[in-house]
C-alpha cells in the first residue's frame, strides 16, 4: 500500500508540473491573443486570389498582390501570427543550415551562389519592408552570430566560413581574440557573423504587416477555418460560414500545410520551444557584456540560439525539438525539452545561474528533407501555389518569398527562387517516418550532449 501511494504521488507531481508548464507556456512574450480579432467570413464571395494563412508568407504575398491591382483575401483559422510567426525567437538572418558543400552537390555552384544571394536579399527586402509599411519592431541590425563553444568545431567553424565566402555569402570569420573585443561572453570561443541582419520583437513584426494589409484593403478573416479545398478553375474554399471562389489560391501555411491534406510528404513538423529570463539587472547586464546585441547561435547539430530582448532579458530557443506521430500538430510540450534549454542558458552564461526564468513557450517549425524552403503550384490547373518548409529560417525568408509568391501567381518568374523549385525527396510514411524521426533526433541529441560533456571537461 505504501508503495502504490507513493507511485500515485509521484504521478500526482508529475501531473501539477506540466500543468504550470502549460500555464507558463501561455505567456509567449511576443503576441498575446488580441481581444477581438478581425472579421469572421459570413457569406461567399468571388476573388481573384485566396491565401491561407495569416503568417510572414501570407501578409507578405497579400501585401504585394494588393500593390500590383489584386484583389486577395487572407483567411486564417486562428488570429494573425498565431503561428510560427509571432513566436519564433526573433533572427532576422542569412543563415541556412546546409554546409556549402552539400549546398554544392545538391543545387551546383551557381545554385549555391543564387541561394546565398537570395538570403542577402530576403533581410534586405524584410528590412525594407518595415521602413516603408512604418513597422516598429524594436529591430537590432548587428547581424547574427553562429559561435563555436568546443575546440573541435573551431576549425570546421573557420572552413565552413571561406567556404561560403567563396559562393558569395556575407560572412566573416571573428576569432576569440574579436569575439572578446566585441564583448561576447568567454563560453563563445569564436565565431561566423553574417553580416545583414540581426534580432527584431517578431510579434511586433507580424502584427506590423497585418495592420498595413488593412490599411491596403486586404480582408483578412480570422477565426475562419478552412475546411475543404476544391481544386479547380475556379479554386473553391470552403470555411464553416461561407465559401469562396478564387482564379488562384496559395497555401501559406507552413508546419500546419499537410493538416489540409497538402504536401504531407514533404514536410514534417517539428515542435520548438523558448525561454526567456527575467530582465536583467544593470549589474548583470554588465556582467554578461554583449553590447552589440548580435543574435547568437551555436555550433551545435541541433544548435542553441540567444539574443537580448527588448526589456533587457535574453531568450533561448531550440536546442531540442521533437516529432509527434503521424505529423499531428498538439499545442503540449515537453517539461524536459524546457529543462535541457535552461540549463543550456545557464551553461553559457554563468552569471545568471540564479536569475530567474519568466517566460516559457513552444511551437511547430516545418521541415524538408534538405531544409530548404520549396516554392512551387500544383492541382490539375497549376493554380495553387505554396511556400513552405522555412526550417527555422522564416522571418526573412518567408517575407521575401511572399513576394516571390505574388509574382508567380501573377505568371512572373524570379531567377532567385531558383534553390527552392528544386524536385524535392519526400519523407517516408508512417510508421517508418515516426520511428526514422525519433531516432535521428535521439542520435542528435546524444551527439550534442556529448559535446556538452567535452566542454565541461575542458572547464
Amino acid at each position: 500500500m505504501a508503495a502504490l501511494l507513493a507511485l500515485l504521488d509521484s504521478i500526482q507531481q508529475v501531473v501539477i508540473t506540466y500543468l504550470s508548464m502549460a500555464k507558463l507556456l501561455a505567456s509567449n512574450p511576443w503576441l498575446a491573443e488580441p481581444a477581438e480579432s478581425g472579421h469572421l467570413l459570413e457569406g461567399d464571395l468571388r476573388v481573384d486570389v485566396a491565401i491561407i494563412g495569416a503568417g510572414y508568407t501570407g501578409l507578405s504575398t497579400a501585401l504585394a498582390l494588393r500593390e500590383a491591382g489584386i484583389d486577395a483575401v487572407v483567411f486564417e483559422k486562428d488570429y494573425a501570427g498565431a503561428g510560427a510567426s509571432g513566436c519564433n525567437s526573433g533572427h532576422l538572418s542569412t543563415t541556412v543550415s546546409n554546409p556549402a558543400k552539400a549546398l554544392v552537390r545538391s543545387l551546383g555552384e551557381a545554385g549555391a551562389r543564387t541561394l546565398f544571394h537570395f538570403c542577402d536579399e530576403a533581410v534586405a527586402y524584410t528590412e525594407r519592408q518595415m521602413r516603408t509599411l512604418g513597422i516598429d519592431a524594436d529591430y537590432v541590425a548587428h547581424g547574427n552570430l553562429s559561435a563555436s563553444v568546443h575546440p573541435g568545431h573551431d576549425r570546421k567553424l573557420e572552413a565552413e566560413t571561406s567556404a561560403r565566402r567563396a559562393l558569395g555569402a556575407r560572412v566573416a570569420f571573428l576569432s576569440s581574440a574579436e569575439l572578446r573585443e566585441r564583448g561576447i561572453p568567454a563560453a563563445f570561443r569564436c565565431g561566423r557573423l553574417h553580416e545583414p541582419g540581426g534580432v527584431l520583437d517578431p510579434g511586433k513584426y507580424i502584427r506590423g504587416l497585418h495592420d498595413a494589409a488593412l490599411r491596403a484593403s486586404v480582408r483578412v478573416f480570422e477565426r475562419t477555418r478552412v475546411t475543404r479545398i476544391e481544386d479547380g478553375a475556379p479554386v473553391r474554399i470552403e470555411t464553416p460560414k461561407g465559401v469562396v471562389t478564387a482564379d488562384a489560391l496559395v497555401l501559406a501555411t507552413n508546419a500546419f500545410t499537410p493538416s489540409l491534406g497538402r504536401l504531407a510528404r514533404k514536410l514534417i513538423p517539428l515542435r520548438v520551444c523558448c525561454v526567456q529570463t527575467e530582465p536583467l539587472s544593470p549589474d548583470e547586464q554588465n556582467a554578461v557584456g554583449w553590447k552589440m546585441r548580435e543574435g547568437i547561435s551555436t555550433t551545435h547539430v541541433i544548435p542553441e540560439s540567444y539574443r537580448w530582448t527588448p526589456s533587457g532579458g535574453i531568450a533561448a530557443g531550440t536546442r531540442v525539438v521533437r516529432y509527434a506521430w503521424n505529423s499531428a500538430l498538439s499545442t503540449s510540450d515537453d517539461p524536459a525539452q524546457f529543462a535541457v534549454l535552461e540549463h543550456a542558458l545557464r551553461a553559457r552564461f554563468p552569471m545568471l545561474a540564479s536569475t530567474p526564468i519568466a517566460k516559457r513557450w513552444g511551437g511547430w517549425v516545418a521541415y524538408t528533407t534538405d531544409t530548404l524552403p520549396l516554392l512551387g503550384s500544383s492541382g490539375p490547373h497549376g493554380n495553387v501555389f505554396h511556400a513552405v518548409g522555412y526550417s527555422g529560417h522564416g522571418i526573412a525568408q518567408a517575407t521575401f518569398l511572399g513576394a516571390m509568391l505574388a509574382e508567380r501567381v501573377r505568371g512572373v518568374r524570379n531567377d532567385l527562387t531558383m534553390p527552392f523549385e528544386r524536385k524535392a525527396w519526400s519523407w517516408p510514411v508512417e510508421p517508418v517516418r515516426w520511428i526514422g524521426a525519433t531516432a535521428i533526433l535521439a542520435a542528435l541529441r546524444r551527439l550534442d550532449a556529448r559535446t556538452d560533456r567535452k566542454i565541461a571537461s575542458s572547464q
